[in-house]
């Protein structure tokens, strides 16, 4: 009898070894979602790359100053989705909405101009909550040379984490919509794929495009870019091949070219190009309202 005891007791315990020697060798499921967040960090590293040079530096003038004048916008708190406090101009809506526009800034950071758009956004919007999130969590550039040496030490994590509070933050009955310029452009992009289903409207200027098929495949709602035949960041053959693989990926991209220069959409950029500005502004309140 005690031998057949010992012999089940030896037969249940090499089962065991046996079970948790398996278990070590399997790999956890990868979700699909995980992944498309990984890969997101490609083309942002690509811009702080890129951004970090002089070349790139020297496209963007010394700004002009703005004194803006009873701005509708307040500063506000929410959270990151990395657990940190993240800051945003926010204008609610005057009737309860479910409608968010995120709004993205250039590389200079949320400057009085960015606060600025968001009020024109919100006054010819109408029923939309605005969001200007601070992506450089309270840093403003004045300078090319200090925009560059905070792009530099940007951390994309970091930024990501802002636009998912953000998103956490409208909710997730929202449905998101995204405006950004240059860098902010670039984000926005980011942001209809970090919104997945949420996302119902994606306006981007003269933002670097995305290359990865399986992020843009991802994108979930129609998206309008303009851009100037005179950038080089994102130059006109980096924009077409942008619109090929959307075309192939089967996503709706409006392009909308100028003849102007990177930042032309920026009333206090030297360069600025109010025709262009114009005809761009009233595309994307159109596109915004029909979405």
């Amino acid at each position: 009898m005690q031998k057949a005891i010992y012999a089940l007791l030896t037969v249940i315990l090499t089962a065991s070894l046996i079970s948790w020697n398996w278990s070590k060798s399997q790999h956890p499921t990868v979700d699909k979602s995980a992944v498309i967040e990984c890969l997101n960090m490609e083309t942002q590293q690509a811009y702080q790359k890129e951004a970090s040079t002089t070349g790139f530096a020297a496209l963007h003038p010394l700004p002009l100053a703005v004194n803006p004048e009873n701005l509708l916008g307040k500063m506000m708190s929410f959270d990151g989705a990395d657990g940190k406090q993240a800051n945003a101009y926010f204008i609610p809506a005057k009737k309860k909405t479910n409608k968010y526009l995120i709004v993205i800034q250039e590389w200079w950071g949320l400057n009085d101009n960015i606060k600025m758009e968001s009020d024109k956004y919100y006054a010819d919007l109408g029923d939309v909550n605005v969001m200007a999130v601070d992506m450089y969590d309270g840093k403003v550039a004045a300078t090319p040379d200090s925009a560059m040496k905070l792009m530099r030490g940007a951390d994309m994590g970091r930024m990501t984490a802002i636009i998912q509070g953000a998103i956490k933050f409208a909710g997730s009955n929202a449905a998101i919509y995204s405006v950004g310029w240059c860098f902010g452009g670039m984000w926005s992009l980011q942001t209809a794929i970090l919104a997945g289903p949420q996302a119902k409207g994606t306006v981007m200027y003269y933002g670097r495009p995305e290359t990865n098929m399986d992020k843009i495949k991802s994108i979930q709602c129609d998206v309008i870019g303009f851009f100037g035949n005179l950038d080089q960041s994102p130059s006109p053959s980096m924009v077409n091949s942008f619109e090929t693989s959307m075309k192939e990926a089967g996503k709706n991209l409006s392009v909308n070219r100028y003849e102007a220069g990177h930042g032309f959409a920026n009333p206090s950029n030297p360069g600025f190009n109010a025709a262009a500005t114009k005809d761009a502004y009233t595309k994307a309140i159109a596109f915004l309202k029909a979405h």
